[in-house]
């Protein structure tokens, strides 16, 4: 008999959304975590949106935002200071929320550790190191050692969360794509003592002799990185003097205590399967990325919040096994995407040669001279496995019921939402579509230019506008806000739901992409 529904290896940022996601639906988890506590220094430095909203579903937006701070903008300055790209965070954006936060990641964490703790069906187990698994038909055998004391945990499915140089990654991710990016990283954080008129909160140094990145991370602490030469030692780059000589232009000790210096190698590495029977790998141990556009831990997390509906609806008897399989099709041309984007920026930032770096200087001058803005970064769309016709994140943006104003997934609630701006094709989907829909829980609503008792207001034209940009009538969202279809009828609904409802039962197993492979 298997003790779980699913057992997590690994209680970082992705194990702990994971964990909170299925505790919230009610399934019975146990999280094995091989430190005896939270690791309490930063690692990621920023989250967007999209993982703001994550937050707002599991109710602690409210608590996280104690440890962050909204990012209004980025800065590339040379090595004169010349200022070469400057870009521009919306707020709101896509999501209902700031597009970026710098956040203190302890604190973010003992906020997710504090939920985990407090859901009735999840066990976080902490000390304890995973030695071995086995599958069978039913369900996975895991092996366990906590100090010396070996015992074993049966759940029916495993998600491998424990990072880059964790068990599941060392057992499972044989191959890879490794994008030969590798780079050596001094990352200084400081615990401020006082403000620092002129201080940076997110700039990109990108001065050939020493390309230097520096953040705010969360309402207190800084960070500072530092790109080391080839001849330079670690050991002797990470001693407290040396660090001190580095930040000396921007900070003092009487300013911040240094509450950390180590040396970083960034990587670039993406395996080639994520599924392995019973066995799903999520976050880096999937796949790892540089840091250049702060989303290693966003990806992890969007990782846990694909997985976890699809596991609902498999431990619940609405879908097949096969329902996993669409895990990696979905979300690994968006790792990728993100991964090549990151190279792409890390290269340009850190250009050693003088003569190049004076030409992207020069380049990017004309071009803020043109008055011509930087390009702004679009994330793809998700296509295949669960996904029709349509794959874009649906917003999020405030409107209004009957008795009150608020965001979209405060007043709508979670699950599967179809969503039209005309109430009466809502009568037109067929009979058999429908039960399909009310098998899987899904509500239905309709958003207009004003509120009644059967209509939400669009309150600030969001939605108008994007049912006009995609040129359809009603969408068809999933749990985790992607669009799984668009339509224009109550024909073509019915359609996508008798289609969904042939994939969630298929016992076909799509074809699943290497890294750098391309779907048809």
């Amino acid at each position: 008999m298997n003790a779980y529904d699913l057992a997590i290896i690994g209680y970082g940022p992705t194990g702990m959304m994971l964990a909170a996601l299925m505790g919230r639906l009610g399934h019975r988890v146990v999280v094995l975590e091989r430190y005896a506590g939270l690791y309490n220094f930063p690692r990621a430095a920023c989250f967007d949106d999209e993982i703001m909203r994550m937050f707002q579903k599991l109710g602690v937006a409210g608590d996280v935002a104690e440890g962050a701070v909204v990012q209004r903008g980025y800065d590339w300055i040379n090595a004169d200071g010349e200022v070469l790209v400057q870009i521009d965070y919306p707020n709101p954006a896509l999501n209902g929320w700031a597009a970026l936060y710098m956040m203190f990641q302890p604190h973010i964490e003992d906020v997710l550790d504090s939920l985990d703790k407090t859901l009735p069906t999840v066990e976080v187990r902490q000390g304890v190191a995973v030695n071995g698994l086995e599958q069978d038909a039913d369900g996975v055998t895991i092996e366990t050692d906590q100090q010396g004391q070996k015992g074993s945990v049966r759940a029916r499915y495993v998600v491998g969360a424990d990072g880059g140089n964790g068990f599941t990654q060392r057992a499972f991710r044989r191959r890879v794509a490794d994008y030969g990016f590798e780079e050596n990283w001094l990352v200084c954080d400081f615990e401020m003592l006082r403000p620092v008129p002129g201080l940076p909160t997110f700039q990109q140094v990108c001065d050939p002799a020493q390309p230097i990145s520096i953040v705010t991370i969360g309402p207190r602490h800084h960070r500072f990185s530092f790109m080391l030469n080839r001849d330079e030692s670690p050991e002797e780059a990470t001693q407290p003097e040396r660090v001190w000589q580095r930040v000396s232009g921007y900070i003092t000790p009487d300013d911040a205590t240094l509450i950390r210096a180590v040396n970083y190698v960034f990587r670039s590495r993406i395996g080639d399967t994520w599924r392995h029977g019973r066995v799903m790998l999520a976050g880096d141990a999937a796949h790892e990325m540089p840091p250049f556009l702060g989303q290693g831990m966003c990806s992890g997390m969007r990782d846990a919040h694909n997985l976890a509906w699809k596991l609902d609806l498999l431990l619940k008897g609405r879908a097949e096994d096969s329902v996993l399989d669409s895990y990696q099709v979905e979300r690994e041309p968006h790792v990728r995407f993100i991964t090549e984007k990151a190279i792409e920026l890390g290269r340009v930032q850190t250009i050693r040669d003088p003569q190049q770096a004076k030409e992207r200087d020069e380049r990017l001058l004309n071009e803020r001279r043109a008055h011509k803005a930087p390009a702004k970064l679009a994330f793809p769309a998700l296509s295949g496995g669960l996904i029709i016709n349509c794959g874009k994140l649906f917003p999020q943006a405030r409107v209004a019921d009957a008795s009150t104003t608020s965001l979209f997934d405060d007043i709508v609630g979670s699950g599967w939402i179809l969503v039209t701006r005309d109430a009466d094709l809502l009568a037109t989907v067929d009979s058999d579509a429908l039960a399909i829909w009310k098998d899987l829980g899904g509500r239905s609503l309709t958003i207009g230019g004003s509120r009644s008792p059967d209509m939400l207001a669009d309150t600030d034209g969001v939605y108008t506008q994007w049912f006009e940009e995609n040129d359809c009538t009603a969408a068809i969202v999933r749990p985790d806000w992607y669009v799984l279809a668009t339509g224009s009828s109550g024909s073509e609904i019915s359609h996508h739901l008798l289609e969904l409802a042939r994939r969630l039962n298929s016992t076909e197993r799509p074809t699943v992409l290497a890294a750098g492979e391309q779907s048809a």
